[in-house]
This record gives C-alpha cells, structure tokens and sequence, in this order.
C-alpha cells in the first residue's frame, strides 16, 4: 500500500507540477518573491535574502523538492519623502525523480509614494513590476508510466511508454509581473501592511512538445500583515498570504510571538520570534484541506535575521508521509550606512 501511495504521488508530481509555482512558508521572509512592490521597501538602504525549502523527504529521498532562492534590493531616496527601489532575484527548484527544474532570474522596480503623515509616523503606497527570463528542464528517461508498470510493484522501463510528442527537454521563456503594497506605520515598532501581485503577465508557453501550446497560468496573491507591540517585551507579528493560479488556490496564515531581548533597550535591534501558521490549499475535485500545521522560529540581531520552519503534513497523504513536511531556513542581511532618518518601515 505504501508503494502504491509513493507511486500516485510521483506521479502527481510529474503531471501537475507543469502550473505550479515555488512557494515558501516563510513567505515573509522572501519579499521579492511574494510581491515586486516589496523591492526596497526596507528599515535600511540595501538588503540580501537568503531562503532554501527541502520537502518530501520521506518519500522521495535524494529526489525530495528542492528551492533555493538569492536576492539582492535597495532603496533610493527621491525628493524629500519618497523612494525608488530596484532589485534582482535569482531562484531554482528542482522537483521529483524526473528532475523537472525550474531556474529564474529577475529584476524589480518600485516606486514609494507617501501619502501622508509625519516624520515619525505615515503611510505610503507602492508600485511595482518584475521582468526575467526562465529556464525549465526534464529528465525524460526518468519518466515511468502506466504502461511500464509491472504488475508486481516495479517497472520495467525498457517497456514502451505509449506516449509520443515530446520533442524538447528545456526551453527559454519571458516572465513579467507587476504588484502594489500600501502600508502603515504607526510608529517605530508598530506597523500594517496590505498589498497583491499579478505573476506571469505575459502567459509564456509551458509545453514540452514545440508543436503544442500550454500556456502558464497566471497567479494572484493578495497579502497583509503587521507588527503590533502589546507590552514593553512583546508582540504579535501576524500574517496572511492568499495565491489563486488556475484551478488552484493555497491560503498561509498565522502569527508570531515576538520577544524582545536585552531588557527591550535595543528593541529594534535583537528579538526572537516563535509562532504558528497552517496551510490551506484545494484537491482536484475541488474539496478543501489543511494541508499543513507550520512551525517557525526567527532570530533577529542587529542588521542579522534568521528564520527556520517546519511543516507537519496533515493531509491524508500522512499516511505515506509519517507527518512529515518540509524544513525551510532563511536569513536577511541588511546593510544600513547613513540611511535617512524618518517613518519606518514594516519588518519584512
């Protein structure tokens, strides 16, 4: 019975992975990634992100999904209040025993408008867009079908596939999106924060035979957030993403408890955080599942950020699974120098 789930599963993997997107539980932990209106929307002048997810470890082994994820962004001051950022991201993701791999790079622009408020105090609104270009692979002759089905729990892959018309194992595409953010800030520590992105613009062809046309689905993501100080030593840092491509949609939520160290005098500067998030997500007959229970944790040190989280599968495929989901680690390095004093950002 094990083997057969293994089996359904890898080939759930290879079928419908063609319109899915990479996606992180520490999603706000990598902002270009979840919105290009988040490039240079920071505390600080430039800012590296660092994220890597491994999941499906425990039934794929060495062929567990893989993501890894490098950004770089800034901001730039323009006029008095308001600021330009631009930034790059380079991601890969490689799924599955047939290798099928996904590499991207990117570059992004904003433009930060403030809308009102003080020098302390204020609210803005951001736009965005994102163009690159991608690369995706597969290894067809790790490919297994039905018909090279044994009988006995095995394949035999000298037998014929039956399936024809795959002419190419790469292929090139352009990718655009665009995306707004608007947030708050009330003051120094306490903040909120809304926005959303259209991903895959332009639709680019997806299809492994040149003769065929499958066109990427475009994704929509709506998110918010923010940072709420309930005492001298702590504080709730809750969030929401909603990504709706195709027949599929995912819904992450939750919130972390923030801690502040050093008796809160360098409040700003040394936190730890620990919380609690679930992933929502559909089947193919349309029915709704949690699909996970996500454990997180961050670190937080001057211009330093490191975050781990774990998911605990909880859908029916835990049976195959044992619970288990995938470990994801992130760090942030912001670089501040004479930065201009005034509103703050929310913490990304």
């Amino acid at each position: 019975m094990r083997l057969i789930q293994t089996f359904c599963f890898v080939l759930f993997c290879v079928v419908g992975l063609q319109a899915q997107d990479i996606h992180f539980s520490q999603f706000y932990m990598s902002p270009l990634n979840l919105n290009p209106a988040m490039t240079g929307v920071m505390n600080c002048n430039s800012r590296i992100a660092v994220n890597y997810r491994s999941q499906w470890a425990s039934i794929l082994g060495s062929s567990a999904f893989q993501t890894y994820s490098v950004s770089y962004d800034q901001r730039v001051a323009v006029g008095r209040n308001d600021f330009f950022g631009i930034g790059g991201t380079f991601w890969g993701d490689k799924a599955g025993q047939a290798d099928f791999a996904t590499t991207t790079g990117k570059i992004s622009l904003s433009y930060s408008k403030k809308m009102g408020g003080s020098r302390k105090y204020g609210n803005y609104l951001v736009a965005g867009v994102e163009g690159g270009a991608a690369q995706r692979s597969l290894d067809f002759l790790k490919l297994r079908w039905g018909t090279q089905h044994d009988g006995d729990g095995g394949f035999d892959i000298s037998a014929p596939s039956g399936e024809t018309g795959f002419d190419r194992d790469q292929f090139l595409f352009a990718d655009l999106a665009a995306g707004l953010l608007w947030f708050m800030v009330f003051d120094e520590h306490n903040s909120l924060y809304i926005g959303g992105a259209f991903h895959h613009l332009n639709r680019a062809d997806q299809s492994f035979d040149s003769q065929a046309e499958e066109l990427l689905y475009s994704r929509y993501t709506a998110h918010a957030g923010g940072e709420f100080m309930i005492g001298q030593r702590f504080g709730l840092v809750p969030g929401v993403i909603i990504m709706n491509q195709g027949p599929s949609f995912q819904v992450n939520a939750g919130t972390n408890a923030k801690f502040l160290l050093d008796g809160g005098r360098n409040r700003s500067t040394q936190s730890f955080q620990v919380g609690l998030w679930t992933r929502v997500s559909n089947r193919y007959d349309s029915s709704v599942l949690t699909d996970a229970l996500i454990l997180s944790t961050r670190f937080d040190y001057e211009n330093f950020a490191l975050g781990f989280s774990y998911d605990l599968n909880t859908s029916s495929l835990n049976t195959a699974t044992d619970g288990n989901g995938g470990f994801e680690l992130s760090m942030q390095y912001k670089i501040c120098g004479g930065q201009r004093k005034g509103v703050y950002c929310p913490q990304f």
